[in-house]
């Protein structure tokens, strides 16, 4: 599961950089692609996909307990109502299509906005393929049956990549106003032919498990007054969290030709860290978090969020501290290639850079919330959300207002490092309240010790891009050169530095990172 999470995520982070090189970073074309492709995650995401781990796995699991025929039949009617009712959704997202595009895109131009809607529509069938796959995921995983759903979006990666590809080598255009039929066909039919493929590979994979796919007409006895009300707090969180995406693209999409894609790619950039690592310390405490909160354990519970975020800041500070010192070389190293423009190329360095202030307060937020998950209370969770959503909001109105408007998805970032501090805030203080401390003297040492050491870090990294930049007559020539360059000396800088002030919890997160290595070395001895 492991290596199909890290592969997934590094194939996916390839589509990336693909289709920024086949459409142009920086053109109105991948702005409007964008756009439309992000429509039906969104509207997944509001319909099912927030409710899936937290209301759908844990019935499906009770049914398979408790029902005399192992849930079959509860399975049957659940995944029968899901997809009639995701069936129906996709239906009126495309008659919406047009305003839901408009949601996103006011600094479009006509011919962007047109195109985006037709696109939507090819895109907006994914609803119901990312609904199925993830139920079908869901029941593979009730039976213990776990890896076509984690391979499976690399199969709908490695299918857009191919599009990508292949529009690049028949030399598809980049203008919106000149594309043939044929090259709107190939990225509209290819993209949402990959999911479709992700949604076939788990489906038959539920097949083979034994599993009857049967459709029930009758939906009755399933609990759907129940799957409402467990699902509600949820869907708030759910709710606050797509109102800011929204908004920080409507930012974006005033600034310069191009600033969706670069907000988007740049989102992407950071998100990258926290999913690789902060997931997989979250996946490891999280187990005993739950026991321990289940046995009202509030002690262990402390010990347990304590130790989860000293050892993900420990991890992210020096990569935050990379994306903020090297955000324009990054970019340059990913992005400059194919048709991409120089000046987007340049404003995503910017906005990559500005995200690295955003990622350890946005990491030390997400895992304080699963300490509110772990208690079983998803009201406070929702409630705090909202309120990250109201400043972050505000930040990026505040953005467009006060920054020139080629450059207000700089902002954005900046917004989002604002309302992600203030929900850290936020949780740990009612975390308090409800479990009486949160270990704060040493989380506070721990993040004295991490600013001192990532400053150094930082400061030598800054040194030595200023010391290099000289040295090349283009940013795109030594941008390799320069992030390996700087990336090695700012990280021993890092470790030294972190050994003199007694981080103790970097040797601890190495160890714990090597713990199933070296477990598995001596089992094959």
């Amino acid at each position: 599961m492991a290596v199909a999470t890290l592969a997934s995520r590094a194939v996916g982070f390839v589509r990336l950089v693909v289709l920024a090189s086949a459409l142009g970073m920086g053109s109105r074309l991948l702005d409007s692609y964008n756009v439309a492709n992000t429509l039906p995650n969104a509207v997944y995401e509001l319909v099912l996909g927030g409710a899936m781990a937290s209301v759908v796995v844990p019935l499906l699991v009770r049914a398979a307990l408790t029902e005399p025929d192992a849930g079959v039949l509860y399975t049957q009617r659940l995944l029968s109502l899901l997809v009639y009712g995701l069936g129906a959704v996709t239906l009126v997202a495309m008659v919406l299509a047009p305003w839901l595009v408009a949601v996103y895109t006011p600094g479009f131009s006509d011919e962007q906005r047109d195109l985006a809607v037709l696109l939507c529509r090819f895109f907006l069938p994914q609803i119901l393929f990312y609904g199925l796959s993830a139920s079908a995921g869901a029941v593979l995983n009730t039976r213990g049956r776990f890896a076509a759903p984690m391979w499976a979006p690399v199969v709908n990666s490695l299918i857009v990549i191919g599009v990508g590809l292949t529009y690049l080598a028949i030399g598809g255009t980049n203008s919106i106003t000149s594309m043939p039929t044929g090259q709107l066909l190939l990225l509209a039919v290819g993209t949402t032919a990959g999911v479709f493929a992700q949604m076939a590979l788990v489906v038959w994979a539920l097949a083979r498990s034994g599993f009857t796919l049967r459709p029930r007409l009758n939906p009755r006895g399933i609990g759907i007054r129940r799957i409402g009300r467990l699902g509600g707090w949820v869907l708030v969180s759910v709710v606050a969290a797509q109102i800011l995406l929204a908004v920080a693209t409507r930012v974006a999409s005033i600034s310069e030709p191009g600033g969706v894609s670069v907000f988007q790619t740049a989102l992407a950039v950071f998100q990258m860290p926290f999913g690789v690592i902060v997931m997989s310390v979250m996946t490891a405490m999280l187990p005993r978090l739950s026991r321990h909160a289940a046995g009202r354990q509030h002690a262990h519970i402390v010990e347990d969020l304590s130790q989860a975020v000293r050892l993900a800041v420990v991890a992210v500070a020096p990569i935050a501290v990379a994306l903020t010192v090297l955000g324009p070389q990054i970019a340059t190293l990913l992005f400059a290639h194919g048709r991409s423009s120089p000046s987007a190329i340049a404003l995503l360095g910017t906005v990559v850079a500005a995200f690295g202030v955003a990622l350890v307060p946005f990491t030390g937020f997400m895992i304080l919330q699963r300490g509110f998950y772990a208690l079983q209370d998803t009201k406070t969770p929702a409630v705090i959300t909202v309120g990250v959503t109201a400043v972050g909001v505000a930040g990026c109105f505040a953005a467009s207002r006060l920054l020139p408007r080629a450059s207000a998805v700089v902002g954005v970032p900046l917004a989002y490092a604002v309302a992600y501090t203030a929900g850290l805030t936020a949780a740990a203080l009612l975390l308090r309240r409800r479990l009486g401390r949160i270990d704060g003297h040493r989380l506070l040492r721990t993040h004295a010790r991490v600013a001192v050491a990532g400053g150094l870090s930082g400061g030598c990294g800054g040194l030595t891009v200023y010391a290099l930049a000289p040295l090349f007559d283009s940013p795109n020539s030594g941008a390799l050169i320069t992030v390996t360059t700087a990336g090695i000396i700012g990280c021993a800088v890092y470790v030294v530095v972190a050994r003199l002030v007694h981080l103790t919890e970097l040797r601890q997160l190495v160890t714990t990172a090597l713990g199933p290595v070296s477990e598995s070395v001596i089992a094959t001895r």
